[in-house]
């Protein structure tokens, strides 16, 4: 049963500022779910997750299998030059902007079966139950599947090309060769040389909406159907190498050691300490240590690791960034090493339109479904194009807080209030959209 909202439902049509009513549309719950299963068994692993590793044989099954969906329901398949795959439901001008929708259907090595493919199935479903409606809206919709959101070879990789990123260019990744990714794009068709083309004009687009599973339990906990995102943890990705000087294990003075991975373990519990006792809403990670030359019986010369800070306040995580670095700074020299510290990647904290979060709101109350306010801690596509359009994000409870694991899960029932959400927050937007641009319209008729 739907998690309702406190206030009794008064039983009519919300109408969005000053637009047209919302019409009652619901999705096909049972519909979805077929699909929802048909698609879980591509790259499905023993403990009941998924492997679609970004470009990968078994994400190319996937965006067959989901092209196929596009054609059978009579809509417009679409792709671009980042390899982004959409389908396409046209408004009623051709000159509407369009509304973007969607989220991804690759997934980390033996995640889970909800974690973005909701939201490009959910996009899918509103898209065919609009159209079965007979309905036209006075914007484009579109649901895209992102190309290697999760980060298999360059994280949020298909929302970056449609910001215009300007990095493709030359692609110039500090994190190893490029050789391996390039393979992979040319395998996928994707020509990285014309992935600026996917870039979309900030103009030309009325927003961008996902719906996402929280993979966080503060829904479970408070018992509430939809969280409300209101904004995106900003994350800066680093190398911390720490530089000694090698020697026999058995032979040289525990006291005059210059052992680097001594450093870098001082380093990953200050770090870790810091972050609790003075930055409570920041996150510290380490989640891979490389030392050489790597031998038992040699003192390590050098040991590497990858940091990553997130924090969702833009001067508190500049000021935990400099105080951690500064952390690694001084576990060097305590053991008379050298440091060198390097930025790999960064994505800035990311506020969601007021106006969206609104229509998120009003669309739940419309479904008498209880909501509240919550802030990611995990990246996504809403982050990179809230930079260029107004976006917003519906996430839908997680099980236990779960995620990227094969175990994850959120009750079917729990996915329909979303799906159902999000069908009411593109109505809601879509018709704000158009009687902003009908008045515009008006306004420029006026003056000539």
């Amino acid at each position: 049963m739907p998690r309702t909202t406190n206030k009794a439902s008064s039983g009519k049509t919300p109408v969005s500022n000053g637009a047209a009513p919302v019409p009652d549309l619901r999705i096909n719950g049972e519909r979805m779910r077929q699909e929802f299963d048909a698609l879980a068994q591509i790259g499905a692993t023993p403990e009941g997750g998924v492997t679609r590793m970004a470009l990968s044989t078994e994400d190319l099954q996937a965006r067959n299998w989901f092209a196929e969906r596009i054609e059978e329901s009579g809509l417009y398949l679409k792709d671009d030059d980042a390899g982004n795959l959409s389908v396409v439901l046209p408004g009623t001008h051709g000159d509407a902007r369009t509304l973007l929708i969607g989220s991804h259907l690759d997934s980390v090595p033996n995640g889970g079966r909800f974690d973005g493919s909701i939201g490009v199935l959910a996009g899918l479903e509103c898209l065919r139950t609009i159209r079965e409606a007979g309905m036209r809206l006075p914007v484009h919709l579109e649901v895209i599947d992102m190309t290697d959101d999760e980060g298999c070879w360059k994280g949020l990789f298909g929302a970056r090309a449609l910001a215009g990123a300007r990095e493709f260019g030359e692609l110039n990744l500090s994190r190893g060769d490029n050789g391996p990714f390039r393979a992979a794009l040319r395998r996928a068709g994707i020509d990285l040389q014309l992935v600026g083309r996917a870039r979309r004009p900030p103009e030309s687009l009325a927003g961008f909406l996902e719906l996402h599973v929280e993979h966080g339990s503060r829904l479970q906990r408070s018992d509430t159907s939809i969280g409300v995102v209101t904004g995106i943890v900003g994350r800066r990705t680093y190398r911390v190498a720490f530089h000694g000087e090698a020697g026999h294990s058995g032979t040289t003075d525990m006291y005059k050691r210059r052992d680097a991975l001594r450093g870098a373990a001082l380093f990953i519990v200050r770090a870790h300490d810091l972050v609790r006792d003075r930055f409570n809403d920041g996150i510290f990670n380490c989640g891979n240590v490389e030392v050489k030359p790597g031998a038992f019986n040699i003192i390590p010369s050098d040991a590497s690791l990858t940091v990553e800070i997130r924090h969702v306040n833009a001067e508190l995580m500049q000021a935990m960034e400099a105080a951690l670095l500064a952390v690694a700074r001084e576990c060097a020299a305590s053991f008379t090493l050298s440091v060198t510290i390097d930025l790999v990647q960064q994505m800035p904290a990311a506020t969601m339109d007021i106006g969206i979060v609104q229509a998120i709101e009003q669309a739940a109350d419309g479904l008498g479904l209880s909501h509240m306010p919550l802030v990611s801690y995990s990246g996504h596509s809403a982050q990179v194009l809230g930079q260029v359009t107004s976006s917003g994000m519906i996430f839908i409870p997680s099980v236990g807080g779960i995620g990227h694991h094969p175990s994850e899960f959120t009750p079917w029932e729990d996915v329909v209030d979303g799906a159902n959400t999000l069908l009411r927050t593109i109505l809601i937007w879509a018709m704000r959209d158009g009687h902003r641009r009908g008045r515009s319209r008006r306004g420029a008729g006026a003056e000539s």
